[in-house]
C-alpha cells in the first residue's frame, strides 16, 4: 500500500523484478562475477596443475576416451593409428561389445563429448549461483595471465638469441612442429597463439560465465578442453573428435567477433583496419581463429598467416595483414594487447552492476530510502499498522 492507502504500482513501469530486499535477481550478478574472475586471474594466475580442475577434467576424459574406444591410445601404446589399423587395433569390440566403427567414429565421439559437457555443467553447478561462485568459476577457467607469461618467456629467449630454448617452450602455446621454425616463424607462432587464445582462454569463458554463471564457465571450459584433446584433423581423431570440434566452433563464434570489436576499442588508432578484418576475415581453416588473428595483425601492423606444419602435415593458410612479418618485440606488443582486451571486457561486464549500484544510491531508489521519500514510506507504514 502507498502512503495514501492506494495500491502500489510497478516501480519505473518496466525492468526485471526485484526481490523483497531490493536486490537484483541472481542471474543479474553473473556479468559482475565474470568481471571479478577476470581480474582475479590477472592478479593471482592459475592454481597448481595437480589440483587444477581443468587438469583433473582432462585426466578424467583421457580415461573415458580409453574406455569408449577400447584402447590405451597411440601415445601410450606407441602406435601410429590410421583409419585402417584403428579397426584392427581395436578388434571387433575391444571387450565392450560395441562395434569399432561406432566407438572410433562420430557416434562414440558424440557420446564422449556429451559426457564431457555434462561433467562441465555439473562441476559448475556444484559451486552454486552466488556472485562468489561465479567469480571463482571464472577465475578457474580463464588463463590470460598464464598465456601472457608463456608468450613472454618465449620472447625473452628469442631476444637473447636462444632459438633452441624458444623452440622448447613453444609447445606450451602451439601444436605446430617447432624444430623447423626460425626466429621469425617462432615469433609469428607466438603472436598467433596469443591472438587465438585471447578468445579461448579469456573472452569466451568469461562470456559464457556472464550468461550462465558458474555452470556456463564449466561447460565452456569442458568444450574447449575436449577440442584441444580430440578435435584434431588426423587419422585418429578426424571422426571421433568431430563433435568436440564443432561444439568448440559454435561456442567461440560470438566471442571471437566480440574480441575483434574489443581490439578495435583498445587500439582506436587502428580501429578501421581492425574492423575491416573482423567484417571480412581471411579464408582460414577455423571460422573463429582467422577473425581474431586478422584483428591482431591489423592492430599490431604485422603480417600473420601462411602455411603451417602440424604433425608433419602442411596446413595451407593465406597470409593476412599488410605489415611486416612479426619480430620478437611484437610478442610483448601482442601480450599487452591481450591484457588490454581482458581489462576492457572486465569493464564492460562490470558496468551493469555499477549502474545498478549508483541507481540504488539515488534518493527514492528501491531498498534505499532517503530524505522525504523515506519519511513518506515510514508514514505509510505507520498508517497501515494496527
Amino acid at each position: 500500500m502507498t502512503a495514501t492507502g492506494g495500491a502500489a504500482g510497478p516501480v519505473h513501469g518496466r525492468g526485471y523484478r526485484r526481490g523483497a530486499t531490493g536486490r537484483a535477481p541472481r542471474w543479474a550478478t553473473f556479468p559482475a562475477a565474470a568481471a571479478i574472475g577476470l581480474v582475479g586471474d590477472r592478479l593471482f594466475g592459475e592454481p597448481p596443475a595437480i589440483i587444477h580442475p581443468v587438469a583433473l577434467f582432462g585426466r578424467a576424459m583421457t580415461k573415458l576416451e580409453q574406455f569408449v574406444r577400447g584402447d590405451a591410445g597411440p601415445a601410450e601404446r606407441g602406435v601410429n593409428l590410421t583409419h585402417g589399423n584403428v579397426e584392427r587395433a581395436a578388434g571387433s569390440g575391444g571387450g565392450t561389445g560395441v562395434p569399432a566403427a561406432w566407438r572410433h567414429g562420430r557416434p562414440g565421439g558424440t557420446a564422449y563429448a556429451a559426457i564431457g559437457v555434462g561433467l562441465g555443467w555439473t562441476g559448475g553447478s556444484a559451486l552454486g549461483p552466488s556472485l562468489a561462485a561465479g567469480a571463482v568459476a571464472t577465475s578457474m577457467v580463464v588463463a590470460g595471465r598464464a598465456l601472457g607469461e608463456e608468450a613472454v618467456a618465449v620472447g625473452e629467449r628469442l631476444a637473447a638469441g636462444d632459438l633452441d630454448g624458444a623452440r622448447r617452450r613453444l609447445p606450451a602455446l602451439v601444436g605446430r612442429d617447432p624444430e623447423s621454425l626460425d626466429a621469425k616463424d617462432v615469433a609469428r607462432a607466438v603472436v598467433e597463439s596469443v591472438a587465438e587464445n585471447t578468445v579461448d582462454a579469456v573472452v569466451a569463458p568469461a562470456c559464457w560465465a556472464a550468461v550462465l554463471g558458474a555452470p556456463g564457465a564449466g561447460v565452456y571450459r569442458a568444450v574447449n578442453t575436449l577440442d584441444a584433446m580430440v578435435g584434431h584433423r588426423n587419422p585418429r581423431y578426424a571422426r571421433f573428435g568431430w563433435a568436440s570440434a564443432r561444439l568448440d566452433d559454435a561456442a567461440n563464434w560470438v566471442p571471437a567477433r566480440l574480441t575483434g570489436l574489443l581490439v578495435a576499442a583498445v587500439r582506436p588508432g587502428r580501429a578501421g583496419e581492425v574492423l575491416g578484418a573482423v567484417i571480412h576475415p581471411p579464408d582460414h581453416p577455423s571460422p573463429n581463429a582467422g577473425v581474431v588473428e586478422a584483428a591482431f595483425a591489423a592492430a599490431l601492423g604485422v603480417r600473420l598467416g601462411g602455411d603451417t606444419v602440424y604433425g608433419g602435415r602442411v596446413d595451407p593458410r593465406p597470409a593476412f595483414g599488410s605489415g611486416r612479418p612479426p619480430e620478437p618485440a611484437d610478442i610483448d606488443a601482442a601480450v599487452r594487447l591481450s591484457r588490454d582486451v581482458t581489462l576492457a571486457l572486465a569493464a564492460v561486464l562490470a558496468a551493469p552492476a555499477l549502474v545498478r549500484a549508483l541507481r540504488r544510491r539515488r534518493p527514492g531508489a528501491i531498498g534505499v530510502p532517503h530524505g522525504r521519500h523515506a519519511a513518506v514510506r515510514n508514514a505509510g507504514s505507520a498508517e497501515a499498522a494496527p
